[in-house]
């Protein structure tokens, strides 16, 4: 007898730059699983049907990226306390029923990879206030740092991303500015870009050089391209800097440990991630 091979993906719009395939697919295979990992590009008038076809599909679970983090919600059975605390989901896993819970496991990839990096931040300046800046914030707020002072175009997205975490994580002080100069990068020791800025050529560089100083990390959520116009800035000013890819590495391990319930050999999915970056 022949099991079926089980079907796994990413949605969002758009994805095809997207190197999570060439890491879970080798995750799966490293697990022993009969599996596929795809990428699914919806828009937004699509994403309704998406989750109507999920049983059509046979898909046993999924991530989310943007722009559906949040917009997720709406569709799902239950999700986890972390996913509910943050409000927005990375991961869905698709129960025996059909019905859908929802993880965040963004904010445990941030804190990873930070940690690797011996990166402990006190003094946050954010660029964003998405679902990545929500999960960056989570982390940050765990992380016990002091201070967060958010920008986004939507200044009201902004006040909602500090009234949610500023009863959840009193300790720390959530703020929002109206401009990136109005951030004191002066006085911050990391940088997190969490807007898609920068994954587009036509990006504008949201800082300028005289704005970084050597003791600024700078990091970008933006992994395509592996060095945005805001980490070339910081090479230039030799400070240290990352981008996302370490991020999606550890949210990537966690997402298939809710997919399968085996933890896939995280060496293993590094190096496939190394792998399409280069190709990049």
């Amino acid at each position: 007898m022949t099991l079926p091979r089980k079907a796994y993906g990413l949605i969002g719009y758009p994805v095809k730059h997207s190197l999570s395939p060439c890491m879970q697919n080798a995750g799966l295979r490293a697990l022993g699983l009969k599996a596929k990992y795809s990428l699914f590009e919806v828009t937004a008038q699509q994403l309704p049907e998406f989750f109507r076809s999920i049983k059509k599909n046979k898909l046993c679970g999924f991530n989310v990226t943007i722009p559906y983090k949040e917009k997720a919600l709406a569709y799902l059975n239950s999700i986890s306390l972390a996913a509910s605390q943050i409000g927005a989901v990375n991961t869905v896993v698709v129960g025996a029923k059909g019905l859908l819970k929802g993880f965040n496991t963004d904010y445990q990839g941030f804190m990873q990879h930070l940690k690797v990096l011996k990166v402990k931040p006190r003094k946050v300046a954010l660029i964003g206030a998405g679902g990545g800046a929500k999960a960056v914030c989570f982390a940050l707020g765990k992380l016990r740092a002091e201070e967060v002072c958010i920008y986004d175009i939507d200044k009201f997205r902004a006040l909602s991303l500090v009234a949610k975490f500023k009863d959840v994580f009193p300790e720390c002080k959530f703020s929002v500015v109206l401009s990136v100069e109005d951030m004191d990068i002066a006085s911050k020791d990391l940088l997190v870009n969490a807007s898609p800025i920068g994954m587009r050529k036509d990006d504008p560089c949201l800082l300028k050089l005289s704005q970084l100083h050597k003791n600024l990390f700078v990091y970008d959520l933006v992994y395509n391209p592996c060095e945005t116009k805001l980490l070339n800035l910081a090479k230039i000013a030799q400070i240290q800097y990352a981008n996302g890819l370490g991020m999606l590495l550890y949210q990537g391990a966690l997402s298939l440990r809710h997919f399968t319930n085996r933890l896939p050999p995280i060496e293993v999915m590094q190096k496939a991630l190394e792998k399409g970056a280069r190709k990049l």
